[in-house]
Formats: structure tokens, sequence, C-alpha cells
């Protein structure tokens, strides 16, 4: 029983160390213009009307 709590509290602090992350990511997304930009460039592929996109293959064989 003992041994099942202290899982269920190491699962509990993972999931607020968790939280804390994602609670710091949206507060930056919202007030920092720059680093929304950079996000929205790189994960969502989003660009300004005059740039262009380029995309390499990673793998090599």
């Amino acid at each position: 029983m003992s041994r099942e709590v202290n899982q269920l509290q190491q699962e509990l602090e993972v999931f607020r160390e968790e939280i804390k992350k994602n609670k710091d990511e949206i507060n930056k997304l919202k007030t920092d213009s720059l680093y929304l930009e950079k996000v929205a460039r790189e994960k969502y592929l989003m660009k300004k009307d005059d740039e262009d996109i380029f995309l390499f293959n990673s793998t090599i064989q």
C-alpha cells in the first residue's frame, strides 16, 4: 500500500511540473509576441506573405 502511495505521489509531482510548464508556456505566448511568432513559424509553418518556406528532410540514406 505504501509503495502504491509513493508511486502516486511521484506521478502527482510529475503532473504538477507539467502543469507549471504549460502555464509558463501559455503566459509566454500571451505576452511575448516574438516568441509567439517563433512558435507559429516553427510549429505551424506559418509565414509572412513575402516569405518562402523551405523544408529539409533530415533522414540520410
